[in-house]
């Protein structure tokens, strides 16, 4: 019988609001059991900084420009992921053989092989006195992928264990939105592949018009009322994007600045609009040639709260199409990334690979992640 291991993994995603902390026991392929969720949210000053440097990042030299600022950022959010540790040590009396960090990304484009993650695994190690696994990108863009998405061999794994008839397929909708679709149990029949915006470009809005951090249920949304010229240009855009071939989007692909006079509330119904479309629309791409069977398509991540955004999504695509919550297969949606990277700190372990090329386009599968013991 293989050997489970308990890993810790820490995702820190665009949001950039605070950090999921997830631990799980799991033999790194078909067998986990999750012993802990739990959700640390930063101090707002550490949000904003997260923020403000990003905006400041649009170019590969820019990442230069500001190496100095990076530093001291990552060294204060690697310190706030060691305090995470140690409250989860302090919760249980297991001992973590992993944790799997995550660290935020700043700056991603996969045509320039290049995918900017800050977050200190060494420190990490150093503070918490536990072996980190971290940098699980490069090994991928290296070998030819892009670096993401990560999570499908996770998802194979959680869809695995909830027993659900295939075929199926796990919506995320965080900050990017991304699909994986699985095929089968067995063999690595999965394919997966980040369709647009997810919440960037609302909660964007939102903090711009410093109406919080989120569009809370999509009642902003719910409010206004479409721009259907803006739309319809923004969806024009992206429709005639350059690289149609890309596998993976960074947040700064999307932006708001094509809204021009108009109210908050019609802004944020925009918006709204527009990432249901795309997502309505990758979904109806993808699983058009499953039109004639039933397709579950469960939904994770923090844009599945958005009922605004959800009802957008449903009515742009396919009717045999069954979109629900993750959440009403017991599964808590907030955390199904964070369980990932525990999972992939595993499998890095054992040398299994964590992507491949219907995931990342990397050229045959390939393992991810640095493994860094610094006690």
């Amino acid at each position: 019988m293989s050997k489970n291991y308990y890993s810790l993994g820490l995702m820190s995603g665009t949001s950039g609001d605070g950090v999921d902390a997830s631990l799980i026991s799991s033999d790194g392929d078909t067998n986990y059991n999750v012993e802990i969720n739990k959700y640390f949210e930063y101090e707002n000053s550490l949000s904003q900084k997260i923020h403000s440097l990003k905006d400041k990042i649009n170019t590969v030299t820019d990442i230069e420009t500001y190496s100095s600022e990076l530093k001291a950022l990552e060294k204060e959010l690697t310190i706030f992921h060691s305090k995470v540790v140690m409250n989860i040590i302090k919760m249980t009396k297991k001992k973590f053989d992993f944790v799997g960090f995550h660290g935020q990304t700043m700056f991603h484009d996969p045509s320039k092989k290049i995918s900017k993650q800050i977050g200190d695994g060494k420190l990490l190690s150093q503070l918490t006195q536990t072996t980190v696994v971290y940098n699980f990108r490069q090994n991928d863009i290296q070998n030819g992928g892009e670096g993401a998405p990560l999570a499908p061999i996770f998802h194979k794994a959680l869809v695995k264990k909830i027993k659900i008839e295939l075929p199926v397929c796990i919506l995320n909708i965080g900050g990017i939105s991304n699909v994986t679709i699985i095929g089968d149990y067995e063999q690595n029949h999965f394919t997966s592949r980040d369709l647009g915006p997810g919440n960037c470009l609302i909660d964007a809005w939102v903090r711009k018009n410093k109406k919080g951090n989120f569009d809370k249920d999509g009642a902003y949304a719910a409010m206004g009322k479409t721009n259907d010229l803006m739309l319809n240009q923004a969806l024009d855009n992206f429709d005639n994007r350059p690289d149609q071939n890309r596998l993976s989007f960074d947040t700064k692909d999307f932006d708001i600045n094509f809204l021009r006079g108009v109210s908050f509330e019609d802004g944020a119904a925009t918006l709204t609009d527009l990432s249901g479309r795309i997502i309505g629309a990758g979904l109806f791409s993808l699983l058009s040639d499953v039109r004639n069977k039933l397709f579950k398509v469960l939904v994770s991540g923090g844009g599945r709260k958005n009922k605004t955004l959800i009802q957008r999504i449903k009515s742009r695509t396919l009717k045999n199409l069954v979109i629900q919550s993750i959440d009403d297969y017991g599964i808590d949606g907030d955390y199904v990334e964070s369980q990932a990277f525990a999972f992939l700190a595993i499998r890095r372990f054992l040398e299994l690979p964590i992507s491949f090329p219907d995931t990342t386009g990397c050229k045959s599968p390939v393992t991810g992640g640095e493994i860094v013991k610094n006690f």
